[in-house]
């Protein structure tokens, strides 16, 4: 598996995968029926690093890297992941977050933080915390789960 730098032609297959998953309204703070290019002009937004996982030339995961926020908090990276439905369990959601640890650091970035982690998302949190981020926010009732209702969301944080 490689991860490299998302171009132009991968953003067909980058739909494919955001599609389903925000869709399904369970794990991101986006509207379930955003229209596909509202989607991949908030993943490939301005100031993101948006990166894809491959294997044998199949595009398996996406993540994008962004500042936090500006000016004094500009030293906190934020990021995305999304997973293949396909690809689950083989590790692709590991090796972007790996990708992402090493990556932050030479982008300048001291620490990375997830803002609204959706708590019943039990696999994700479980991925982050073994990877050493402490959950440092919860926010009751934050996330409308469509089949669970108001649920927490969680903020993580880890120092790089």
């Amino acid at each position: 598996m490689i991860i490299r730098e998302a171009v132009e032609a991968d953003r067909a297959a980058v739909w494919t995968m955001l599609e389903p998953v925000f869709r399904a309204g369970d794990t991101y703070a986006i509207d379930p029926d955003i229209p596909r290019d509202a989607a991949l002009d908030y993943w490939f937004g301005s100031e993101r690093h948006v990166l894809v996982a491959e294997d044998a030339g199949e595009v398996l995961g996406t993540y994008y890297m962004v500042r936090n926020q500006k000016g004094g908090g500009s030293h906190v990276c934020n990021c995305g992941y999304v997973t293949a439905a396909a690809a689950q369990g083989r590790g692709v959601a590991r090796a972007m977050l790996a990708h992402s640890l090493d990556m932050a650091p030479r982008l300048g970035f001291r620490a990375m933080q997830y803002n609204f982690v959706v708590s019943t998302n039990t696999r994700a949190v479980a991925t982050w915390q073994r990877a050493g981020f402490e959950v440092v926010g919860r926010l009751p009732g934050a996330f409308l789960h469509p089949d669970q209702g108001y649920v927490d969301a969680l903020v993580m944080y880890r120092m790089l």
